[in-house]
Parts: C-alpha cells; structure tokens; sequence
C-alpha cells in the first residue's frame, strides 16, 4: 500500500481529472480547429522554460530546445541533449612501463610533443588542434560548430522519441514532470530525447496523436538526410549552404545517430510509442536511415472487453481509476466508433498490423497496483511467444505512473525505475554492447 501522502493525491488528482473529463465532454459552442491543441496550461503548474545551452543554470548538464516541425498543427517538440563533450573532456591517463616508476608529467603546453621526438615543430607553424568546445552564439544557446556538424566522426548518440502520459486529454512534452523525466532519461542514457507534445483530444481524436508519433519518426528521417547531404555536397566543394540547410536541426545534424533510436512511451504514451513501432516495421527501409531497435512500455494503457483479474480487483485504484480511463477513451477514439476492443485499446485483438514476431526489443514496466498491467503483461508475454526480448518489470507498492507523476518524481523508486530502463536499453543503443540484462 502507498504511503498516506500518495493516497490523499490521488483523491485530489481524481478529482480534478475527472472535473476536466466532465468539461471536455460538454458539447462544444463552436467546432474545433483542425489545428488542435497539445497543452492545456490550466491542468499543470507553469512549464519551465527551455535552457539552450549547458550552463548553471543546466546543472545536470542537459540542454532543451522546443521546436514546432509542422505549421499546419500544434505538434511541439523539446529535445533533450546531454553534453556532447561531456566525456571527451576527461583525459585517458597514460598507461605505466612495467618495472618502471611513475614520473610526473610536463605541463601541458601547446608544443608538447611525444616522448619520442627530438625537436619542437611549432617554429614551422604545426601545433595540436584543441578539442572543439560548444560554441555560443547572441542567443545564449549551444549551437554546435561548422565543422562539427559535417563530421562523419563526431560521437554520435542515439535517439529517444518520448511520448507523456495524461490519458490522451491532459499532458504536454514540456511540462514540469515530463521535462524532469526527460533530463533524467537523457543524462542516465547518454542519448538525445525528442519528447513529443501531440494533438490532445477531443479537439484532436484518433487517430492525429497517434499520426502525430509517426510524423516525427519522418521529421527525423528528413532532418538525417538533410543533413547527410549536405555534408557530401561540402565535400564536393558545392558550399556549405546549398541544399536545405537552413532546414536542418543543428543539434541533430550534429550529434544524433537515428540508427540507434528507442521508442519511449508513458502510460497512454505507450500506446502511441506500439502504433508507431507498427508502423515503422511496415515502413522498412521508407524510414532510413531512422532504426527503431527497442521500444519502452510504461504502464500502458491498454484497454479490452473482457475484463481481467487485475481490472476486477483494482477498478478504483490510485489516480487513474477505471471509470475516468472509460471516459477519456470516449473523448479520444471517434463518435460512434467507441469500443474496448478498438485497435488503439486492446493490443491483443488480431488484425493490428505486421506480425508480432517483427516487432523491435520491447520492454514492459507495470505497477502493482494499476488495474491495467494484466493485460500488459499479456502482451508481453505474447511477444516472448515469437522469441521477442520482451521482459516485464513489476515494481511492488507502485501506482500508474509512479516514475513519471511530479509528486512521485524524487522517491527511490522512481529513479530505481529509470536507471533500470536506462540498463535495458543500453543493450540496444551501447556500440559497445553491455552486460547487464533482465
């Protein structure tokens, strides 16, 4: 059982979730605009300002950036890059002879040269380049140097597209819980975070959100291919600027490697993180050179007819109660078209998409006590069928959303939560490989 100040939240928390709810289903004055809506400010505390740049104000070294890809709707992005050169700046001690002893070293200076060499070359004008530093410009943020961005040897680091939970009604990319989760996920991870801020229902039903998770996988794709040409165009001397470089995202140009990308989603995040991984593997090569080689579960919110054991025991549970997820369903899936069994709900119902036994790596991570994990659970346990690497991690006393709820952001078993995911999916993203695995 969750501590006494976790139950009296989620009173307050099912409240005011539920009053949205009813408010949202009144009939609308006006029709809604196609544009849509991925925020509402009056269901959070105020969003904390992007920080472009790795500053003190930065202190676990994360810098974020909002973008808006597409004019046409109110898809909304914050990235989430750890410093690049934050390990290039660690020194590699030299190894020792053996039967030797350890000699201090010179001073560092600019016309050090090997142990080996009998002269100083800095009278003919040869001297070691320094490490590129990130570069600033008038606008305060990190903005990665010319040549760093056209490097095909740059450290590259993989890229996590996230999506936030909020039931499909509430939630934002940029709000303060998701932006704490994101820096969290980005710094344990060692990896870009694209954390997407889809279109909300009911201004925007099934399938935009779920459209919208697809839209960027392809924003990505476009950006890498941006990108790689123009750094074969500067290598044939055409200019630095002539194919689409105004297009580019500096930050991605320059630092993400979209062969080692991880599907990441939260609660109803997670559904729209399995539709995507569907449609990336029906994509194929359509998406290169974007890989997506795992996908992360949260607590999905999956949904079906027939009720399971946890979903008879646990309907009132903490937060997220049965009758308020019936409810959002209703609000997101399409007039006339409501059913537990929609393909959006119920990952189980046959027809849904490619064979399971193509879908990338996944990994579940259920609560306890969420009336919905059974049927996550099943799921998973219907990729191991078709030797898929589908664990599941269930953590004891947990509630839905227990890692990624701002009340609950800074217990242990929040961030217990995060560095064993961050364990996972490094098997998938490390260029090295890793020893840990569930």
């Amino acid at each position: 059982m969750p501590p006494v100040a976790v139950q009296l939240h989620s009173l307050l928390f099912k409240f005011l979730l539920r009053r949205r709810l009813s408010t949202l289903s009144a009939p609308a004055p006006a029709p809604a605009a196609p544009f849509g809506v991925s925020s509402r400010p009056a269901d959070q505390r105020p969003s904390p300002p992007s920080n472009p740049s790795f500053s003190p104000a930065s202190p676990d070294g994360v810098a974020t950036k909002d973008l808006h890809p597409d004019p046409l709707s109110s898809l909304h992005l914050r990235l989430f890059l750890p410093n690049p050169n934050h390990h290039a700046a660690a020194p590699v001690p030299r190894p020792l002879r053996r039967n030797s002893f350890p000699q201090r070293d010179p001073a560092p200076g600019p016309d050090q040269l090997s142990r080996r060499a009998s002269a100083s070359f800095h009278a003919v004008g040869v001297s070691p380049e320094p490490e590129p530093a990130p570069a600033t410009r008038d606008y305060g943020g990190y903005l990665p140097t010319a040549g760093a961005a056209r490097s095909a040897v740059r450290r590259r680091l993989p890229v996590i597209v996230q999506f936030h939970g909020g039931a499909f009604v509430t939630g934002a990319a940029d709000s303060a819980a998701n932006d704490a989760f994101c820096r969290r996920v980005a710094r344990l991870c060692d990896a870009i975070v694209v954390a997407v801020g889809y279109r909300l229902a009911p201004e925007s039903r099934y399938p935009a959100a779920f459209e919208d998770g697809v839209a960027v996988l392809r924003w990505i794709a476009k950006q890498a291919n941006l990108a790689a040409c123009g750094r074969t165009m500067m290598g044939k001397g055409t200019g630095a600027d002539s194919f689409g470089a105004a297009m580019v995202e500096p930050w991605l140009a320059a630092h993400a490697d979209p062969s080692r990308c991880v599907l990441l989603g939260v609660s109803c995040g997670a559904n729209i993180a399995d539709y995507v991984a569907r449609k990336a593997v029906e994509a194929g090569k359509l998406l290169d050179p974007v890989k997506v080689v795992a996908q992360v579960l949260m607590y999905p919110f999956f949904m079906g007819s027939a009720p399971t054991r946890s979903e008879l025991k646990l309907a009132n549970s903490y937060f997220y109660d049965k009758s308020s997820c019936l409810l959002a369903w209703k609000l997101f899936l399409p007039e006339g078209e409501f059913s537990l069994d929609h393909p959006a709900a119920n990952p189980l119902v046959p027809g849904r998409g490619p064979p399971l036994k193509l879908m990338p790596p996944t990994l579940t991570v259920v609560a306890e006590l969420d009336w919905m994990k059974d049927r996550a659970i099943a799921y998973s346990e219907e990729l191991r069928k078709v030797n898929v690497d589908a664990p599941v991690l269930e953590y004891k006393d947990a509630v839905h959303e227990f890692a990624t709820l701002d009340v609950l952001l800074k217990t242990p078993q929040a961030q217990a939560c995060a560095e064993d995911i961050a364990i996972w999916i490094k098997k998938y993203i490390s260029l090295r490989g890793h020893e840990l695995s569930y």
